[in-house]
């Protein structure tokens, strides 16, 4: 009789830990996904040119997405203006693994955004 509720639930119990550990996956990647946002807005907002603030925050999002994101990462300025003393808002995402580990072809994009100030005081040239 054990043999038989072995062979029963040792495939539900691996299924599960399996399921456990896709979804710790989707956790991670939420916060390395806001952590990015984070990085990414602070990086823009010391820039003195958008085109530059905008290069380093990609460069910031992907440097601290790596190992998390299947695919690229995408970087948007969501953001009106970008004047001393105003706000740099960025919206970073991406697709993760999550599910895929399981063979599910669930496809899970994650987004994060942050705001940071432009500092009022940076030197213009």
């Amino acid at each position: 009789m054990s043999t038989v509720e072995v062979v029963i639930l040792a495939p539900v119990m691996i299924m599960f830990i399996l399921v456990l550990v896709a979804f710790g996956q989707l956790v991670d990647g939420r916060g390395a996904v806001d952590g990015a946002a984070r990085d990414a807005a602070r990086a823009g907002s010391i820039q003195k040119e958008l085109p530059t603030a905008m290069a380093e925050g990609r460069k910031a999002a992907e440097a601290g997405l790596t190992d998390v994101c299947v695919g690229g990462v995408d970087v948007r300025k969501t953001s009106a203006g970008f004047k001393p003393g105003g706000l740099f808002t960025v919206e970073v995402s991406c697709q993760i693994r999550g599910l895929s580990m399981l063979g599910l072809d669930i496809p899970t994009e994650l987004t994060g955004r942050s705001t940071s100030p432009l500092d009022p005081y940076r030197r213009a040239a």
